[in-house]
């Protein structure tokens, strides 16, 4: 079975930006050991600081469905109601 690679672009508001990386940032340790997780990079665009960008690989789409209700996340959420512009996740298969 092929592992799920996702890759998720955050925009942050402007005067957010800090904000939200700080808030990214504490999901890296606890969802790097999570179950299933291959692959959990967070960017930041060089041009502009208030897109990030998540490069995820996981073992299984149930396993990453598992992490989408971890606490961590719902925290993350709460944390910055109102900061963000925009989100898009998008669910990808390698080929190649």
């Amino acid at each position: 079975m092929p592992t799920l690679t996702i890759v998720a672009n955050i925009t942050a508001k402007s005067d957010k930006i800090d904000l939200v990386r700080t808030e990214l940032e504490k999901l890296l340790d606890a969802t790097r050991a999570e179950q299933g997780c291959l692959q959990y990079d967070l960017h930041q665009d060089n041009v502009d600081p208030a897109r990030f960008l998540f490069y995820e690989t996981w073992e299984s789409r149930d396993l990453w469905q598992t992490h989408m209700g971890a606490q961590h996340l719902k925290d993350y959420l709460a944390a910055t109601e109102g900061s963000v512009d925009a989100f898009t996740v998008n669910e990808m298969t390698r080929i190649g």
